[in-house]
């Protein structure tokens, strides 16, 4: 469980340091294409662990309890404002081991590439709070909320994209329907 504020200072103290850490590695248009780059795989990042992993149905109960504690609780209690957000014991060490491949595949330049992924999470991360506990105003804010609680309220088997709702289009688990079951 993480509040807000919590979730904010940690990685408004880390999103500065990556652009500090990348600093001077690449050209500027090279790390504006990373970071675009990387806040694209974010979404698709999103999109699959929430559908592969999230909703991962396991028999062994060590992993049992890691996926209650990764996603398991926020469905038990999806209003609960400590429950909307990622806890930092899971998205910490997520975040380094993706930190890590992106330096390993791209060189100093992955830190530009992280940066864009990571600030895709803060940014899900965020949106997933607010379609939970504000009214999300504005065309774009009320469609995004409404596709997520289709997912808690029609069927958790669908509408896994919260910040790019294109991929559930994409792939087929788009839940237009109002009614459960549909």
């Amino acid at each position: 469980m993480v509040s807000p504020v919590a979730f904010g200072v940690i990685w408004g103290m880390f999103l500065p340091f990556l652009v500090w850490m990348g600093w001077g590695t690449v050209s500027v248009a090279a790390a504006f294409s990373l970071v675009v780059g990387g806040l694209w795989l974010w979404t698709l990042f999103e999109y699959a662990m929430h559908r592969f992993l999230f909703h991962l149905r396991l028999k062994w109960k060590p992993l049992q309890a890691f996926t209650f504690i990764m996603h398991g609780n926020h469905h038990a209690s999806p209003n609960d404002r400590l429950r909307n957000m990622m806890p930092p014991i899971v998205s910490v060490p997520i975040a380094a081991a993706v930190w890590y491949a992106c330096v390993s595949m791209v060189g100093p330049g992955g830190d530009w590439l992280f940066l864009g992924f990571i600030s895709g999470y803060v940014v899900y991360d965020f949106t997933h709070f607010a379609c939970h506990q504000w009214p999300m105003r504005g065309r774009m804010a009320r469609a995004i909320k409404q596709h997520h609680m289709r997912h808690h309220h029609i069927s958790e088997h669908g509408n896994y994209a919260i910040t790019t709702p294109l991929w559930d289009r994409l792939f087929g688990t788009a839940i237009t329907s109002t009614k459960p079951g549909n």
